[in-house]
C-alpha cells in the first residue's frame, strides 16, 4: 500500500536569495528548512524526486577560489558552478558566480619491477679451484698490515742498545716472519715474553726436596710420574695439562711432607686441578676415582685439591717445559718426527727425579739438542737456536747426556709409560729410534 501523505516541494533558499525574492519566514512551508521524509520510505524511494542543491558556505567557497588562482595546466582545468547560500550582493555576486577550475588529479603511474634474470653457473672443479684462489687472495689482502707500533719500536732500541743486532742476518732466522699476520701469535712482544719467563723460571720452580720426605723416595716418584703420563694419555689430555700436572706435584712435594698412601691421592688432584686449568673439557672427579680403582674418595681427592691449592697459594701461571718447548721447537725449524722426538725425550726427562735440578728452559733446550743429535740433524746447533734459547751447545752438554742415557735404557726400564705411548704409529715410533751414539761416549 501506498502512502498517501502529502509531498511538500523542495525549497531553494539559495537560488530564491540569488533571484532577489524575499526570504519567507520560518515555519511556514518549509518546515524549518528540512526536507520532507516523504521522499524516501521503508518501502522504497518516490519516483522521480526533487533536485537538492546543498548550499555552500563562504568559508569553502573561499578554499575554491584561492585553488582557483593557483597556475595550473589550462588544458587539464575542469569547471563548476558555486551556489552560496544567503544574500550576496556587488562584488561578491560577481566573483561567486565565476567558474571555478580544479586540477584535476594526476593518475598514479604503475611501476612494474623486472625479476633479475637468474645465472646459472656450472662450477666445474677447475672453477672451484678458481674460487678458493680468490677467496684466499681476498682474505691475504684484507688481513692487517704490518704497522710498526711504541712496542717494536721500542724492543728494536733495545737490541741496538744491547748489541744483538751486530750478528749477521744470515746466520739468526727470523722465526716470526710467517706469523706476521696472525695476530694470535703476538710476533711484537712475544720475545719479551720469553725474556720474562726466563727471569721467573727459578723463583716458581721446585729444587731438590727428597731429603726434606721421610716416607717417599724418587723411585716412588718415578712411579707416580709414569702412571700419571698413562692417565694423561688415557683421557687425552692437552700437552700442558701432563707438564703442569707434574710442575704441581712437585711443588707441592718441596713444601709438605706426604706419607705413601697419600701419594698417589696427590696425582690424582694434581691432575684434576691442571684439568681444569688447560682443558676445555676438563674429566669430572668420579672419573679419577674411578681411574685410581676407588683407592680415595670423591671427597677425599676434593680435600686434597684445597690443600694443594692452598699450599701453592693458588699460582698456576707458570712456565712450565713446554712453554719453552713450543718457541724452540719453532727456532729448529722442526718437522712432526723431530717434534715428537723432543716430547719424548722431554716426557723421559719428567719421569726422572734426576732432572729437576736443571730449569724448565734448560731442560726444553737440551730435548730439542738431543733430538736433532739423535735424527742427525745438520748443524746440531746453530745461531738461530742459540739466540732464542739462550744456551750455547756445550751448556747443554750434561742435560742431553742424561736425556740420551734414559733413552738407551727405556727398553729395560720399570717405567714404560713414556716408550710405550711414542713407539706407537700415532707418534711415529720415534720411540723405536737408536738413541744418540755421540751423547753416549
Amino acid at each position: 500500500m501506498a502512502s498517501t501523505r502529502p509531498i511538500v516541494p523542495n525549497q531553494n533558499r539559495g537560488r530564491d536569495a540569488l533571484a532577489g525574492k524575499p526570504k519567507q519566514k520560518a515555519g511556514i512551508v518549509e518546515g524549518n528548512n528540512r526536507r520532507a521524509l516523504i521522499d524516501v520510505t521503508n518501502r522504497g524511494v518516490v519516483a522521480n524526486p526533487q533536485p537538492i542543491n546543498r548550499p555552500v558556505t563562504r568559508s569553502f567557497c573561499a578554499q575554491l577560489l584561492a585553488k582557483a588562482q593557483d597556475p595550473v595546466n589550462e588544458n587539464n582545468k575542469k569547471q563548476i558552478a558555486v551556489v552560496v547560500d544567503g544574500p550576496i550582493g556587488g562584488k561578491e555576486a560577481r566573483a561567486v558566480q565565476k567558474k571555478v577550475t580544479v586540477k584535476p588529479k594526476l593518475e598514479e603511474r604503475k611501476v612494474t619491477v623486472k625479476p633479475n634474470p637468474e645465472v646459472v653457473i656450472d662450477i666445474s672443479p677447475e672453477t672451484k679451484a678458481d674460487k678458493s684462489d680468490i677467496r684466499r687472495q681476498a682474505r691475504d689482502s684484507s688481513r692487517k698490515k704490518n704497522v710498526h707500533t711504541t712496542t717494536s719500536i721500542l724492543t728494536a732500541r733495545s737490541k741496538i742498545a744491547c748489541g744483538t743486532t751486530n750478528k749477521p742476518k744470515d746466520l739468526v732466522r727470523d722465526i716470526d716472519a710467517a706469523d706476521g699476520n696472525n695476530q694470535l701469535a703476538a710476533v711484537e712482544y712475544v720475545e719479551d715474553l720469553y725474556k720474562y719467563y726466563k727471569l721467573v723460571e727459578n723463583s716458581t720452580r721446585a729444587h731438590d726436596y727428597m731429603a726434606t720426605q721421610h716416607e717417599i723416595n724418587e723411585k716412588m716418584r718415578g712411579i707416580l710420574v709414569d702412571w700419571l703420563i698413562e692417565v694423561h694419555n688415557k683421557f687425552e689430555l692437552m700437552p700442558e695439562t701432563l707438564y703442569l700436572t707434574i710442575h704441581i706435584v712437585d711443588r707441592y712435594l718441596a713444601g709438605r711432607a706426604v706419607s705413601k698412601k697419600i701419594l698417589q691421592l696427590v696425582g690424582v688432584s694434581a691432575t684434576l686441578i691442571a684439568s681444569k686449568y688447560e682443558e676445555i673439557w676438563a674429566p669430572e672427579v668420579n672419573d679419577f676415582v674411578t681411574v685410581a680403582d676407588d683407592a680415595y674418595s670423591r671427597e677425599q681427592v676434593l680435600a686434597m685439591e684445597k690443600l694443594i691449592l692452598g699450599k701453592l697459594e693458588w699460582s698456576l701461571t707458570v712456565p712450565t717445559p713446554y712453554v719453552f718447548l713450543v718457541r724452540y721447537i719453532k727456532a729448529a725449524a722442526s718437522d712432526q718426527k723431530m717434534e715428537n722426538m723432543v716430547f719424548f725425550l722431554a716426557e723421559l726427562g719428567l719421569t726422572h727425579y734426576e732432572l729437576i735440578s736443571y730449569s724448565p728452559s734448560m731442560m726444553a733446550a737440551s730435548a730439542v739438542y738431543a733430538a736433532r743429535c739423535t735424527l742427525n740433524r745438520k748443524p746440531l746447533w746453530d745461531e738461530t737456536l742459540k739466540c732464542h734459547t739462550g744456551f750455547s751447545e756445550s751448556q747443554l752438554q750434561d742435560c742431553a747426556k742424561l736425556l740420551v742415557t734414559f733413552h738407551s735404557v727405556a727398553t729395560e726400564s720399570n717405567l714404560q709409560a713414556a716408550y710405550k705411548k711414542y713407539s706407537s704409529v700415532v707418534y711415529g715410533a720415534v720411540a723405536l729410534i737408536p738413541p744418540a751414539k755421540i751423547l753416549l761416549a
